[in-house]
């Protein structure tokens, strides 16, 4: 007898947020009482995730780098819940976010880089090349999606999206420390690098299906640049003025 398990990642997810926002929903409301906004919780949130980041991960310390990070990523979902529930949600509250999401990534993946490039923690060249790779894949990734949207076009999905990339990270990170057990860090990493570099060529193949598929609408309808000067006339028919007589009183 063959059992099917039925994986549906959708409702999951959901579950995950219903969770979540049920254990944050005191927090934020708290905060809006105090008059904290959506937009410092957002600030603040990012620069404990880089602080995490970049300070213990060079020395080594990437358990308790992972565990600061951690406090603070639930600050993405504190400030969301915070925009929403005091209806200041907003283009630039979207931006912000989207924005400090980006560093905070960076400064992850910045600050493995540097433990291993320090000698005395990672002290690898190879992986420090490797994590500098998916750094920067991962920047691409998510700036693909940005320009295609802003193209009219679709480019979401792929194999390694990134809340995806963080966790695998993050956690790998945390148990390669605490059982002392590197291969771990370095296996996430090199996935982190392939999947990224595999999303973005799966992104822009998708893209250009698009516009393939719709020649109509292929052009970024730039216009011709305009004349500056008028076009001279060689029909016989056309009568020219004769120069105007000079004014006496000049």
């Amino acid at each position: 007898m063959v059992i099917r398990l039925d994986y549906d990642r959708p409702a999951m997810l959901n579950r995950f947020r219903q969770f979540w926002t049920k254990v944050i929903t005191p927090i934020a409301k708290l905060l809006l009482r105090l008059g904290v906004t959506a937009d410092m919780v957002t600030l603040v949130g990012t620069i404990g995730v880089c602080a995490g980041a970049l300070i213990f991960f060079p020395r080594g310390q990437l358990w308790l780098g992972v565990v600061i990070i951690t406090c603070f990523v639930f600050s993405d979902l504190i400030d969301g819940f915070m925009a929403r529930t005091s209806g200041t949600s907003s283009k630039w509250g979207s931006y912000l976010d989207s924005t400090l999401d980006r560093i905070g990534d960076g400064a992850i993946y910045g600050g493995l880089v540097m433990y291993y490039a320090n000698s005395r923690a990672g002290d690898s060249t190879l992986m420090a090349a490797v994590t500098l790779w998916a750094l920067v894949m991962g920047a691409v990734t998510s700036y693909a999606r940005a320009k295609a949207e802003s193209l009219g076009l679709k480019a979401s999905g792929g194999l390694a999206e990134r809340a995806d990339r963080l966790v695998f990270t993050l956690v790998l990170a945390f148990f390669s420390d605490v059982f002392d057990l590197p291969i771990l860090l370095e296996i996430v990493i090199w996935y982190v690098a392939a999947a990224s570099t595999i999303t973005v060529i799966q992104r822009s193949l998708a893209v250009r299906k698009q516009v393939l598929a719709d020649p109509a609408n292929a052009g970024l309808g730039t216009p011709p640049p305009a004349t500056t000067e008028p076009q001279a006339t060689t029909d016989p028919t056309v009568a020219t003025e004769p120069p105007a007589e000079p004014d006496p009183k000049n």
